[in-house]
């Protein structure tokens, strides 16, 4: 499958949390944890869980960086 985002992090999920709406999914890249929001049907429909081995994508207008 090809995808336009060009920042691709693969790692480990690390934690989901479902809400009523929306999950947060915490994914271990590194030594760092990505968090992203997304919606609940969707981390259901994908089955997600502690262990996984996923790949987060960023796509994003503004990126900061800091030194």
């Amino acid at each position: 499958m090809k995808v336009s985002a060009r920042n691709k992090l693969a790692g480990t999920v690390k934690e989901v949390r479902l809400g009523a709406v929306m999950a947060i999914v915490k994914v271990q890249v590194g030594d760092n944890i990505v968090e992203a929001a997304i919606t609940k049907d969707s981390a259901e429909d994908l089955g997600l869980k502690a262990g996984d081995q996923v790949t987060a994508m960023i796509k994003s207008t503004s990126v900061m960086i800091m030194k």
